[in-house]
């Protein structure tokens, strides 16, 4: 539980606006930076993170630290803060003094580090407003840590592009559906939580956002998972076209399993996949 002392300092903090007027944190395109300032918003995210109290959770692109008060001030045990901007990490002392060791700040590339090495404690969790330019190859990286740890994270509360967001949490004979919709429903139970409109952002970007919570899910790892990787890649290569041709290298699997060749890749379930990757495996 927070302290009296630690909530007084945490609530005294200067504005967000304050902070990156001082620190001249003005928002870079290059960086995909779209700052999150509306703390009504940002305590909506924290307050779905379960179990906060004893919940290590990691952060990605912090800013000027919206999030990252609402997560502290909701009673999360530690942040661990991975940002790329200095400025940032300059603008994120304040904050560092008043979490009274409850934050830790560390200039990395998100692409390039593995949370998992900072912290050992469980459980974490990675609650983020993911930079928009990395948030895909972010999320299949952390997949292929769920699948090769599978209580690696308790949970991962993501935002996206809303575009993205359906993808991820599409169903079978949708538009939408595909790679990333096969792949994380593969590993986690997707929920989409709410959507956020332009305007709470600064700068305003050109789309809506949603926020989805990832949940993982024990999975057979037998099925390595460059396997499954690459055979819904191949599905999905040509989606109009019939799976009798995108896996004609996987007929066999396909026939073992009952899977009509005449069916397009958006028609297949995630078991579906998961089945022909498993007789791929057997073979």
């Amino acid at each position: 539980m927070l302290s009296s002392k630690t909530v007084f300092k945490l609530t005294r903090l200067p504005s967000l606006r304050h902070v990156i007027e001082k620190h001249d944190l003005r928002a870079k395109k290059s960086l995909g930076q779209n700052f999150l300032l509306d703390l009504n918003v940002t305590d909506k995210i924290a307050r779905h993170v379960t179990d906060i109290e004893n919940t290590t959770v990691f952060e990605i692109g912090p800013g000027p630290g919206g999030l990252t008060r609402s997560l502290l001030m909701a009673g999360a045990r530690k942040v661990i803060a991975i940002e790329f901007d200095l400025r940032a990490i300059e603008a994120l002392e304040g904050l560092k003094e008043a979490a009274e060791g409850r934050l830790e700040i560390y200039h990395a590339d998100a692409l390039q580090t593995n949370l998992k090495d900072l912290c050992t404690d469980t459980p974490c969790a990675i609650v983020a407003n993911l930079p928009y330019n990395i948030a895909t190859p972010l999320l299949f990286g952390w997949l292929e840590q769920i699948h090769a740890e599978s209580n690696a994270f308790s949970q991962m509360i993501l935002m996206f592009q809303k575009e993205v967001a359906e993808r991820i949490t599409a169903h079978p004979k949708c538009k939408t559906y595909g790679r990333l919709s096969v792949m994380s429903q593969w590993l986690c139970r997707c929920t989409p939580l709410f959507d956020l409109p332009p305007s709470v952002f600064s700068p305003p970007p050109k789309v809506t956002s949603r926020v989805v919570q990832f949940v993982p899910q024990h999975r057979d790892q037998s099925i390595p998972f460059k396997t499954m990787e690459n055979l819904v890649k191949e599905a999905f290569s040509q989606r109009r076209k019939m799976i009798r041709s995108t896996l004609k290298p996987y007929t066999e699997a396909c026939q073992k399993c009952d899977i009509e060749m005449t069916l397009r890749a958006e028609d297949l379930a995630v078991e579906d996949y998961v089945s022909i990757a498993q007789e791929a495996v057997l073979k």
